[in-house]
Formats: C-alpha cells, sequence, structure tokens
C-alpha cells in the first residue's frame, strides 16, 4: 500500500495563523505575556518572501512573519521559522542571522527570531551564529524547541487543551509512522477523537481536524475507512461534526478563507513545487487556474 507524500509545511503555517496565540503560549510562554493581545496581529509573508528573494536564498521553510505589539506600545517582527523536514544543515545559523538583520534593516524595529526543529536528529540544536574577524565580532543567539523532546512529554500532551498539543502528537506520529500506513490511520482516529474530549468549540474541532487530516495523509482505502470510523464515533457521541460532507466543505472553505487566501496558499505550494494535483485537492483551485498562477508567478 502506496502512502502519499505528506506535507508538513503548509498545515503549520495555517495552524499558526490560527491560533498565534496559542502557538506562543505553547512554545515560547515567556514571550506571550509581553504581546498586547488587544491589538491586531499582522502576518507579513508576502514581505517576508521579498526578503527570501533579495537574500538569494533558493530553499524556503515554512516561515511565519508576524507584526505585533508589545504592552509599552511599539511594535516588533515575530519571525517564526518551521524546519519540518531536514536533518543537519550547516547554513542553518547563517540563515536565521540573515533573515534577522534583513528585516531589521527594512523595518527598522525590534525582530525576535524563533525556531521550531521539527527534524529526526537528536543532537542537531542549532541557537547561534557567531564570525569574528580582526576584532569585528556578530553573536546572534535565537531560541529553538526540538519537537522530538515532546516525545517524553506524552501524557502532558494528552491532557493539555492547548491546540498545539494536538499539533505536536500528529507531527511527531506522522513522522513516526512514514513507512505504516495502517498505524498512521489508527493515531489519525485516536487524535481526531479526543478532540471531542477537551472541550473544544464545534469551530475548533473542525479547524483542528482540517489540520490532521492535511497532515496524517492516509492512502484512498484507508481514508476511507477512517471516514467510516469516524462517522459512526460521531453518530454515537450525538455530535455530527466532521464526518457530514457538507460540515467538511465548509470547514475547509473557512480555513482557506476567500478567493485571495486560497491563491496565497496556492503560490505558496507551487513555490514548494508541491505536484499541481495536492495543491488543487487542498486549495479547491483548478489545476488550469493553478497553471495560470505558476506562469505568472514565474514571469513576476
Amino acid at each position: 500500500m502506496t502512502q502519499p507524500n505528506t506535507d508538513y509545511d503548509n498545515p503549520w503555517k495555517s495552524i499558526i495563523e490560527l491560533y498565534f496565540q496559542d502557538f506562543l503560549q505553547f512554545f515560547f510562554p515567556w514571550i506571550a505575556p509581553e504581546i498586547n493581545w488587544s491589538r491586531e496581529v499582522k502576518f507579513l509573508d508576502k514581505e517576508l518572501q521579498k526578503i527570501v528573494r533579495d537574500a538569494e536564498i533558493e530553499k524556503r521553510y515554512a516561515d511565519k512573519l508576524v507584526e505585533v505589539y508589545k504592552l509599552n506600545g511599539e511594535s516588533a517582527l515575530v519571525l517564526c521559522h518551521i524546519e519540518v523536514q531536514s536533518q543537519y544543515e550547516s547554513v542553518f545559523p547563517n540563515r536565521m542571522y540573515s533573515y534577522n538583520y534583513r528585516l531589521r534593516d527594512r523595518y527598522n524595529c525590534s525582530v525576535v527570531s524563533l525556531a521550531i526543529l521539527g527534524d529526526e536528529s537528536e543532537t542537531w540544536r542549532p541557537t547561534h551564529f557567531r564570525e569574528a574577524l580582526w576584532g569585528c565580532s556578530v553573536n546572534f543567539e535565537f531560541p529553538i524547541v526540538k519537537l522530538l523532546d515532546y516525545a517524553d512529554q506524552w501524557d502532558e500532551l494528552e491532557t493539555s487543551r492547548n491546540p498545539f498539543a494536538i499539533v505536536v502528537m500528529a507531527h511527531l506520529k506522522t513522522k513516526e509512522t512514514h513507512n505504516n500506513p495502517t498505524e498512521r490511520k489508527d493515531w489519525k482516529f485516536h487524535l481526531t477523537t479526543m478532540l471531542y474530549d477537551r472541550g473544544y468549540n464545534e469551530q475548533d474541532i473542525l479547524e483542528l481536524h482540517n489540520f490532521l487530516d492535511w497532515m496524517m495523509n492516509l492512502p484512498e482505502e484507508l481514508e476511507r475507512q477512517f471516514r467510516i470510523d469516524l462517522e459512526q464515533f460521531e453518530e454515537a457521541r450525538k455530535m455530527k461534526y466532521v464526518s457530514s460532507g457538507e460540515r467538511m466543505a465548509e470547514a475547509r472553505g473557512k480555513e482557506l478563507g476567500a478567493r485571495d487566501k486560497q491563491v496565497e496558499i496556492a503560490l505558496n505550494m507551487l513555490r514548494d513545487n508541491i505536484p499541481l494535483e495536492t495543491i488543487a485537492r487542498f486549495t479547491e483551485l483548478s489545476i488550469e487556474e493553478l497553471q495560470q498562477l505558476q506562469t505568472n508567478s514565474e514571469q513576476s
């Protein structure tokens, strides 16, 4: 049974934008209290892409650039760098430093760079960029989170109500079941049904289910069985949040938002060289529309 390719980057991008405050509270809890959450939080992905192009960095990652306001009224940029597939990479600290100083130079404000490492190496933990020559030196440090470390905190993950506990469990189990689609189906069902026991409202259940559905992809036969099992579960609970085809379509529409949001997600996936058929499935854009976007993007 062939396991379809897994898209790690875009589910992370989507869920961070939906639950950014929860993201900081879960992974970087000392930062969240310093932000004025009553003011608008802006996502500046297009601006970040320009920085990436200017830096001539060919490989792209699941990065999010977010503008927030501190409690003292000053604005700050939060660069969330999600490294989800690579193993050791010697230039990673260089790239973190390059993004940081380019953003600070462009916007003339504080820039905080954060890294989530979702790779499978226990030892790869880059936290700084250092360079010195003839008395001139640079020492740039940045906080990281290693998702592998949460494997030893499974009990805490299963009892946490923060949505990123589900995200971390899904990420770890998706990696772990890379060559075992049947086991992945079982974990997908387990994590999905957990959503109903955490006191989430219906919209949160739908959003987090969409994340699980996106990341923990299954071969067609197992996906069909998963849907049957989930429908039976919802029937028993009398909570038909997900299994209804109409509700799923509505939830997908809410996740993607208006057409400009669909196009934005599609462009990100095109830059990551994801197959057009996969992009069409997640964005509901036609192959013809995606081909036109691809052409326009290459010409710009």
